[in-house]
């Protein structure tokens, strides 16, 4: 076997991605692991026969396989749900392309990713949710804790000033778009805005736009008509369920490109149309959209259409970090003192001076929710007649915090060198140090906020020799 037929076979093998080929006869002639797993046949039973014999429930229409190789174009990104050889009903999301020898059309290759488990979860969430807004309706058990602006603590001006453009926000029918790093309460927000308005009554939907992938995000939101694709059912999506109240997108820059000019269409029309259907649904839904990143940042990387943004932007909202209200600290700690002495049957008084000064100087990456997450930690750790949180209740990296050298530059300055080369790598150098300490060198970590590759990441460190 030659060198690039090992590396290859390899590749295959060891690609998360199922890997399905056949010929232009219909047969298959290759089968990768992930495949197998996907499908739940051994290689053997695969190999050299017709795709109709190893997959009943297909036919010539529904296989995204032959209907490549009738047609000669390309299927991408097509959710499937079909039975497999073992009678196993499976979903994925397949890429299928046409394989040609010149002119000469020999075969067809399908790149697939099992969603079987992530259907199926989004299904029970949108039976779920369908069940609360049912049972709400007759039975106030059912009922989740719902958060008004009474819940957001804070007195520094920053925050205020989000509270009043929230306040402002929560009786008008207009988009709004909500920016906050991660952990600084953006739910919070959007439910407050949803729970002192006019639409209190009416259902309030949160969706995390990445936590689905796109084809499965698409039916959720926008539901799905039986016959659309194969293994569709009759089923409304999160706009018709919220009609009359408020949708939440969570993430809005992880939702794919395509699918955000659909969801542009809907907001500029107002009307939803199904998966597969073919019937305009009109529909009421306050949307509030939020974001961690700058939004000209998504923009300019790509990852968020200008127009909607423009088009969710009409009202705007800044949530500042912890590290940009330090003088909310107090308020909060006290905050989740009462609220974890309940949870955890504690009596806590206080923290003390020694932690305060060490939180006071702490850049809090993870904001609120960091800081409450600490404290009911290091409350899980006092005895019974402890009443003080002490730095003995606190993880080490932040009682060691003390003992790390003081970011060299707080502030970056350009330096200019010899050549433009020398003074970007010097910017990168800087701006790579202070997210590593930042985020006590944890290299995935840092990585992500960077929003570079792990190995890119590490790569760097060692072209310019940074040390912990």
């Amino acid at each position: 076997m030659k060198i690039n037929d090992i590396i290859l076979k390899n590749i295959l093998e060891y690609l998360d991605e199922g890997i399905h080929v056949i010929d232009k006869d219909g047969r298959t002639i290759l089968y990768n692991e992930s495949m197998e797993k996907i499908e739940g046949i051994e290689p053997q039973n695969v190999l050299g026969k017709q795709i109709l014999d190893i997959f009943p429930s297909l036919d010539e229409r529904s296989s995204t396989l032959l209907t490549v190789m009738k047609n000669g174009r390309p299927i991408v990104n097509r959710s499937q749900t079909y039975l497999n050889y073992k009678g196993k009903k499976i979903t994925s999301v397949n890429t299928t392309i046409p394989l040609f020898n010149d002119d000469d059309l020999i075969g067809a290759l399908e790149i697939g990713k099992d969603v079987t488990k992530i259907k199926k979860l989004s299904e029970e969430l949108i039976e779920l949710r369908n069940e609360l807004n049912d049972n709400s309706k007759s039975n106030t058990k059912y009922k989740t804790k719902n958060y008004t602006f009474d819940q957001i603590i804070g007195k520094s001006e920053p925050i205020k000033k989000a509270i009043r453009i929230a306040k402002k926000a929560s009786n008008s029918s207009s988009s709004v778009l909500i920016y906050g790093e991660t952990g600084t309460g953006k739910e919070l927000f959007s439910q407050s805005i949803h729970y002192s308005g006019k639409r209190k009554n009416k259902p309030f939907i949160a969706q995390n736009c990445a936590a689905l992938p796109e084809q499965l995000l698409e039916g959720l939101l926008f539901g799905t008509s039986k016959g659309g694709f194969t293994g569709a059912i009759d089923r409304p999506g999160l706009f018709e369920q919220a009609d009359g109240g408020t949708l939440l997108l969570d993430e809005i820059d992880s939702m794919g490109i395509l699918l955000q000019s659909k969801l542009l269409r809907v907001l500029q029309e107002g009307y939803v149309r199904r998966v597969g259907g073919i019937k305009d649904i009109p529909i009421d839904v306050k949307i509030i959209a939020t974001i961690n990143r700058p939004p000209m940042i998504s923009i300019e990387e790509g990852n968020l259409r200008k127009d909607l943004y423009f088009r969710l932007n009409v009202i705007y909202i800044d949530i500042p970090s912890l590290s940009k209200r330090i003088e909310d600290l107090n308020l909060l700690i006290d905050e989740f003192l009462r609220k974890f002495n309940k949870k955890l049957d504690k009596d806590i008084w206080m923290i003390s001076r020694d932690v305060m000064k060490l939180f006071d100087n702490y850049s809090w990456p993870g904001n609120v929710r960091e800081l409450e997450n600490m404290i009911e930690g290091a409350m899980n750790f006092v005895e019974t007649d402890e009443h003080v949180l002490t730095i003995d209740h606190f993880p080490d990296y932040i009682v060691n915090f003390k003992n790390i050298r003081k970011r060299e530059d707080k502030n970056i300055n350009i330096e200019i060198k010899d050549s433009l080369t020398d003074t970007i790598n010097n910017i990168e150098k800087k701006i790579i140090k202070n997210k590593l300490w930042e985020h006590d060198y944890n290299i995935s970590k840092t990585a992500r906020i960077l929003n570079i590759k792990r190995q890119t990441l590490q790569h760097k460190i060692k072209k310019y020799k940074i040390e912990k």
